[in-house]
C-alpha cells in the first residue's frame, strides 16, 4: 500500500496571537509550530495501514524552510519519505495550495499512483475545509471528508463518518482522497530511536512559487477580551455584614 499524507505547519494554539502591523497576517515570531491534531491522526493512520498491509508512507508539506521540522516529526513515528514544497513563507490560499500539491502528486506518481492520499479534515489556523476536496477534483478521484474510521480492502476503502447521531459508511475504489478527523486513532509518541532516525533522513526539497490566490485578506483582528474585576469584601467574620448587604442588593434575601 502506497499512502501520501499532506500536512501543514501551523502556530501552536494556546499562545497569545498578535497581528502584523499591516493587519493581514498573524505575527508568528513569538509562536511555536506544529501540525493539527487531525493531521497527526492522518500520519498515524497511514503508518498503521502500512504496518498491516506493507508499503510506504510519504509525507508532504508546502511551507517555509522551517516546515522540515514537521516532516521529521512525521518520520519519527514511521513515515518513509519526506517531500517539502519550499515557499518563501508567505501564506498560500487553499486554491493555490491544492494546485501545488496536485502538481507534486503528478511527479511523485511516476512509479505508480498512491492508493490513498490523506489530509486532515481542516486547517486549524485558517479553518479551510477545501484543500483535500480541491486536490481530489483536480486529480479526478473520489473524496470523503470528516472520516473517523477506515477499513482497507483489495482495491477498495470503506470510510466511516458520523452523521446525524449515527454512523455513515461509504465505499470507495482506490486511488482516492480521504480527509480524516481527530479521534480516528490515538497517535503514538515518537520513540528516541525514531527521532534519531528522522534526523538522518533526507528531505526531498522542491522550491515552488505558488500563483497568486483568488482570495484576498482585507484585515484580521483579534477578538475583544472581556475583562472581569474582583472585589474583596473582607476576610473572616468581618466580611459577613458586607456579604449580607451584597445578597440584599442582589435580591437573594427576602
Amino acid at each position: 500500500m502506497n499512502v501520501l499524507v499532506c500536512v501543514k505547519r501551523v502556530p501552536m494554539v494556546g499562545a497569545r496571537i498578535n497581528i502584523t502591523p499591516d493587519g493581514r497576517s498573524v505575527d508568528t515570531h513569538q509562536l511555536g509550530f506544529t501540525i493539527s491534531p487531525h493531521e497527526e491522526c492522518a500520519v498515524e493512520e497511514a503508518v498503521r495501514l502500512v504496518e498491516t498491509n506493507g508499503g510506504a508512507v510519504t509525507v508532504l508539506t508546502l511551507g517555509p524552510p522551517e516546515a522540515s521540522e514537521q516532516l521529521r516529526d512525521a518520520a519519527a513515528i514511521g513515515a518513509h519519505r519526506l517531500v517539502h514544497l519550499v515557499t518563501d513563507g508567505a501564506e498560500v490560499d487553499p486554491i493555490a495550495t491544492a494546485h501545488e500539491i496536485t502538481s507534486a502528486v503528478a511527479r511523485l506518481e511516476d512509479d505508480g499512483p498512491f492508493d490513498l492520499i490523506l489530509f486532515g479534515n481542516e486547517a486549524p489556523d485558517t479553518g479551510d475545509y477545501q484543500v483535500g476536496v480541491r486536490v481530489a477534483v483536480e486529480l479526478g478521484r473520489a473524496c470523503v471528508s470528516g472520516v473517523k474510521g477506515l477499513d482497507v480492502g483489495d482495491g477498495s476503502v470503506r470510510a466511516r463518518r458520523e452523521h446525524r447521531g449515527g454512523d455513515e459508511y461509504l465505499d470507495l475504489s482506490t486511488p482516492c482522497v480521504i480527509a480524516v478527523k481527530e479521534g480516528i486513532n490515538l497517535p503514538r509518541y515518537p520513540s528516541l530511536p525514531g527521532r534519531m532516525r528522522a534526523r538522518k533522513m533526507t528531505v526531498d526539497e522542491t522550491p515552488v512559487a505558488p500563483r497568486a490566490g483568488a482570495l484576498l485578506v482585507e484585515t484580521l483582528r483579534t477578538p475583544v477580551v472581556e475583562r472581569s474585576r474582583a472585589e474583596v469584601l473582607g476576610t473572616g467574620p468581618a466580611a459577613v455584614p458586607a456579604l449580607v448587604a451584597l445578597f440584599e442588593r442582589l435580591g437573594v434575601l427576602s
